[in-house]
């Protein structure tokens, strides 16, 4: 039986992406929760919860880019000119975090100190705001037109897509709040858990407000999960619900996780941020349930927008040999670096 390729490049790249929300999105939610520490040793400790992996996480992104330009060239020419301008502010917030991560510990003067820092937590919110507009105009459709982007250079902002940026940076804060629970101790420890109450409720209004809105923007989005505009189909809806069931679940979860009084009965520190993936996950899937099989919605299928077959299979080659590398790089460095964060610890100390 013959390998579905275009198929199977599209779970790669789907995973890809998974992995980078998850990994940077964690780091990016701790570089914006930095603007909230009470003083440079707090900044600094939750800075090091981060620094062994803050770059690698970073490679994922490299992964779905490239994936998309080698596996479905014709997307990725429709897709990159719709989102030039986004995806070049989400790079330079990107590059001018990264710098900023380095230089605001050798600054030596307050103001130039308070500079970097500000630098640190506004290229974090806005490379997970730039992300979210693009995810927001991808539910939303591209205009194509002969095989090519026929939509205007500002297509992508519209209050759907500020709705979804706007949730992405949420639930990157509920991220970095819970890993922020995972690492660190004490006053923060407790400070963590509560903004991770915060953005869990947050995080629950724009589950509820971008799942209804999706349903909105094209019908075959609505057939899908069994809405219309005259009745409900429960045939289709019920092999679905389990999906924002089980996100609905995650939350509830989390929710009580969190609002334990730390000590000996309570949940372990390693929960709150597994739930929060899988509160991620249950969304992530929903899209995918949504936009499937298109991968330029809602213009071409993975099928339409593929490569050759035989480009496609040595590519596979290759990606058999280096995605177990880095996954199995990822987990070393992470087991390595495993455990609660102290005061001065950081390469940088």
């Amino acid at each position: 039986m013959a390998l579905d390729l275009p198929l199977i490049w599209a779970f790669i790249l789907a995973v890809g992406v998974m992995m980078y929300v998850l990994l940077d999105g964690f780091d990016l939610g701790v570089g914006m929760l930095t603007n909230v520490a009470r003083s440079d040793e707090e900044r600094n400790l939750m800075t090091a919860t981060i620094e062994p992996v803050w770059d690698g996480n970073e490679t994922w992104l490299i992964i779905g880019g490239g994936g998309l330009f080698a596996a479905f060239p014709k997307a990725y020419a429709i897709i990159m000119p719709a989102f030039y301008l986004p995806v070049l502010i989400m790079l330079a917030a990107l590059i001018f975090r990264g710098v900023a991560f380095e230089f605001r510990h050798k600054a030596v003067r307050p103001t130039t100190r308070k500079f970097w820092n500000g630098a640190f937590f506004g290229g974090s919110a806005t490379a997970a705001f730039a992300q979210g507009l693009m995810l927001g105009a991808m539910i939303q459709g591209i205009t194509v037109e002969g095989g090519a982007f026929a939509g205007g250079a500002f297509d992508w902002l519209t209050p759907f897509s500020v709705l979804v940026g706007v949730s992405v940076i949420i639930g990157y804060i509920l991220l970095g709040a819970c890993w922020l629970v995972l690492k660190t101790e004490g006053d923060l420890y407790l400070r963590a858990r509560n903004w991770a109450r915060i953005a869990l409720v947050g995080v629950a209004i724009c589950f509820l407000a971008v799942s209804l809105a999706t349903l909105s923007i094209d019908a075959s989005i609505g057939d899908r999960w069994g809405f219309s505009m005259a009745h409900i189909d429960f045939a289709r809806l019920l092999p679905l619900a389990p999906v924002p069931v089980v996100g609905m679940v995650l939350c509830a979860w989390l929710w009580r996780d969190l609002s334990m009084t730390p000590g000996q009965n309570a949940a372990p520190d390693w929960r709150p941020y597994l739930l929060a993936v899988g509160i991620f996950i249950s969304g992530y899937f929903g899209v995918g349930i949504s936009l499937y099989p298109y991968i330029v919605p809602f213009e071409y299928t993975v099928w339409d927008a593929a490569a050759r077959d035989n480009a496609l299979g040595l590519l596979l080659v290759g990606a058999a040999i280096m995605l177990p590398i880095i996954l199995v790089y990822t987990a070393f460095v992470y087991r390595l670096f495993w455990g609660k964060v102290k005061p001065g610890d950081g390469y940088h100390a």
